[in-house]
């Protein structure tokens, strides 16, 4: 009888083990898995609502546990809908392949049969390093009739300049009426192309990206299809934390687990770039994008669910951009991206609104912002108000409980949505990046709850401009406050003559939860020290044979190495007879012949380029960022992860190790770069015409090209 009585409470956690493991590798069942971590939700929620309330007792000692148990609960919800978002994922690279495969066979007939498409590329403050790739990837775009238009809302003679030069069209106006959402509707009405698709300034289409996206609006109801956000370098924290080769970027479990989800719901939604959309979708909603918030991306996709138009999600990396390359502009976009959900609560469109079905709205319900935070601060805040002030968070438990429903509702959680999402979602790495955000965040959130229009709009600074402090002094300063409060704690319940806590069976359990805490708040710490970035542009692995002339007649072969816009690394077998200075010609396949200068010798060969051909500068750009780019490609599992990510803690070199990304072959698209000059707005002071004289001629890119 004693053995069972000690076992007894490890029984749901052994069936919840079990369950995981039968669901998730032995007869993997994505539906057994939902039912599984729903249940153990339930079991745990019937416990904590009828055992560890202190019902009937006064508001002094109900108002903590029920504070607790709101922010659990509301936290528990938007986990339901994270499930029920993970339980239907969609795969439509089919579909695309179908799709792709009927428009080249329609180009290959007749090229003219093909729509137009106007290629919107938005830009505000986005320095010339940023930009440029991305004019010369959208112009490098395989499709007949592609309009390329800059549409310039900072209104910059060298943008405009720059668009001369390249060969793409140069849109302004005269304000910033709607931020990004009235530049892309100026544009709007200043072309006409039956499809728009738009990007953001730093991110570079590759040439298919219409090919393999065009071919689902064969379906009339769909109005928009969207591709995921991916990176050519890497984020904050995998930078900061030196887990460059460890872990892709933070947003991988959205775009690759939740969006596949939502799709299957029909209710996957424009992310603001890497999209395509029909023309007649923004005629059906007034005209143009909604301008009642800063996230007119989720409510472009509210109002074409309004009209009956869906929005598909294509889950492939057809262009690459920059992830917020310093920890200050991260909280610029997270902060936006905050405060744009929760602002569409109060919108007529936004998802409280009238004409949307109840699925939608609840989908759409951007609450995970703050009970997200509200968590984290309540995860780290319980054990030591706990420990400093016996403010205890349940009652009437003990270490049987804890592990009876705690520990399984904790384990089905984490392990559950894992095993729903292998390789997109690693648990400890969430926790403190969740941690990490929540300081600067969860204020922002809430101050928009309450006051919706309150705060500035910023857009996220790019390329030259994304430099931060050397430290994110506020949230380092919290974090070691509540380290020290953490620790204090610990220390003085660890003895029996200065104890606070009453619950002294607790004490394991809590201390534990305390030491884990700390963990998480040393890793958030190392965080906030920036690590410089060392190299002005991205590496690229090479998969080509490279060639190096020498002045002397040297002539070096080799396909091993890394490659970017400013310069070459090349590995030889035996050292180089190159001396540091030395000048020299590298011929790169689809790019030609470049020269450069001698920066290291041996067997690491170092060149930097000295480009005395801006054509062949910009085929070295198309031929970098416009094919597959594998940075941010790897997917361990979580276990590797959590593993790397303890190590930090330990380890006394974080150093920044490149990932180098693939290169595939790519042909010459010089006639594309070379495509005649278009310009629709005159720079800043110059007369401005009517939208229906802004184009030149009224000719057409397919007219110009020809």
């Amino acid at each position: 009888m004693s053995s069972i009585a000690t076992t007894a409470p490890f029984a749901p956690l052994l069936l919840l083990a079990g369950l995981l493991l039968l669901f998730g590798k032995i007869w993997p069942s994505r539906r057994g898995l939902i039912a599984t971590i729903g249940c153990t939700i339930l079991y745990y929620l019937q416990w904590r609502i009828t055992q560890t309330i202190p019902w009937g007792q006064g508001w002094g000692k109900l108002w903590w546990p029920l504070t607790c148990l709101f922010v659990e609960s509301a936290a528990l919800f938007d986990g339901a809908i994270l499930l029920a978002i993970l339980a239907r994922p969609r795969n439509r690279s089919v579909e695309a392949d179908a799709g792709e495969a009927r428009l080249r066979a329609a180009w290959a007939e007749d090229a003219a049969g093909l729509p137009a498409v106007d290629v919107f590329i938005a830009t505000y403050n986005e320095p010339r390093e940023v930009l440029e790739k991305t004019i010369l990837g959208c112009l490098a775009l395989d499709w007949p009739d592609a309009r390329v238009w800059v549409l310039d809302d900072g209104r910059r003679p060298w943008v405009r300049d720059l668009c001369l030069a390249k060969g793409a069209g140069y849109v302004n106006r005269p304000d910033n009426k709607g931020a990004k959402a009235g530049n892309i509707n100026h544009g709007l009405t200043v072309t006409d192309a039956p499809f728009v698709a738009v990007f953001d300034a730093d991110f570079v289409p590759r040439r298919d990206f219409l090919l393999r996206t065009m071919g689902f609006f064969d379906s009339k109801r769909i109005g928009i299809v969207q591709v995921p956000h991916s990176f050519y370098n890497h984020d904050p924290m995998q930078t900061n934390l030196g887990l460059q080769q460890a872990m892709p970027d933070d947003q991988r479990f959205f775009f690759e687990a939740i969006m596949p989800g939502r799709d299957g719901w029909d209710a996957a939604f424009c992310c603001g770039s890497n999209s395509v959309t029909r023309r007649t979708l923004f005629e059906s909603i007034g005209g143009g994008l909604p301008e009642g918030s800063i996230t007119e991306d989720m409510l472009l996709t509210l109002a074409s669910l309004r009209q009956g138009y869906v929005t598909r999600y294509l889950n492939e990396p057809l262009a690459h951009g920059l992830a917020p390359e310093s920890t200050a502009a991260f909280f610029v976009q997270r902060q936006r991206w905050a405060q744009g959900a929760i602002q569409i609560l109060y919108l007529k469109q936004g998802p409280l609104g009238p004409g949307l079905k109840l699925r939608y709205r609840l989908l759409f319900l951007p609450s995970a912002w703050i009970t997200q935070g509200l968590q984290s601060v309540f995860t780290v805040l319980a054990p030591i108000l706990f420990l400093l002030f016996n403010l205890a968070p349940m009652v009437g438990i003990d270490l049987n409980a804890v592990v009876h429903y705690v520990l399984p509702l904790i384990v089905a959680m984490l392990s559950g949505i894992t095993l729903l999402a292998p390789g997109r979602y690693y648990p400890l790495a969430a926790q403190i990046l969740s941690l990490f955000q929540t300081f600067r965040i969860l204020p922002v959130a809430l101050q928009t709850l309450f006051r919706p229009k309150g705060l500035v709009f910023k857009v996220t600074p790019k390329g030259s401009d994304a430099g931060g402090n050397p430290w994110e002094s506020t949230i380092l300063s919290a974090s070691l406050t509540l380290i020290a409060l953490s620790f204090t704690g610990l220390m003085i319940n660890a003895s029996a003559d200065y104890r606070i806590v009453s619950q002294v069976g607790l004490l394991p359990m809590v201390t534990f939860w305390t030491i884990l805490n700390m963990f998480m708040l040393i890793l958030v710490a190392m965080m906030c020290l920036e690590k410089p970035r060392v190299r002005g542009e991205e590496r690229f692995a090479l998969r080509q044979s490279v060639t190096l002339l020498g002045a002397q007649g040297q002539m070096i072969r080799s396909d091993k190495g890394d490659i970017s816009i400013s310069g070459l690394g090349l590995e030889v077998a035996e050292p180089a007879d190159l001396r540091v200075g030395d000048r020299i010609e590298v011929m790169l396949p689809d790019v030609g012949l470049l020269r450069g200068f001698v920066r290291r010798s041996g067997r690491r060969i170092g060149v930097e380029f000295d480009f005395h051909s801006e054509e062949l500068r910009d085929r070295l750009i198309v031929s970098l960022f416009t094919d597959e780019i594998e940075i941010n490609s790897l997917r361990p599992s979580a276990l590797a992860v959590a593993v790397a990510v303890a190590k930090r803690i330990w380890s006394a070199d974080l150093r920044i190790a490149d990932a180098p990304s693939r290169i595939p072959e790519q042909r010459p698209v010089a006639e594309k770069l070379s495509a005649a000059t278009r310009v629709l707005a005159p720079v800043p002071g110059a007369e401005r015409k009517a939208p229906s004289e802004n184009r030149i001629g009224g000719a057409k890119r397919s007219e110009l090209a020809a």
